[in-house]
């Protein structure tokens, strides 16, 4: 049966062959190709996931950091 999706070529060595024939028996995919989409799909949520997490950690830095100097500054003025 003929599908209209997009094919591409993925050269992978036999260790990684292995884990993602290991992976479809073990989640019962009908093929590699399936399997491995699959496992496409879940590293690209992972970065996504870490790629926001990397940004809301940027946005509440910022002032941490600036408590950070504020305080520095406060300890300094004191010594002097």
């Amino acid at each position: 049966m003929p599908t209209e999706k997009p094919r591409y070529t993925v050269i992978v060595d036999k260790e990684l062959l292995k884990e993602i024939d290991d992976f479809r028996f073990e989640n019962r995919y009908p093929s590699r190709s399936a399997a491995t989409s699959e496992l496409i799909r879940i590293g690209i949520d992972q970065l996504k996931k870490e790629q926001k997490a990397a940004k809301k950690a940027q946005k509440i830095s910022p002032p941490a950091e600036e408590a950070n100097q504020q305080s520095s500054r406060n300890k300094n003025a004191c010594s002097e």
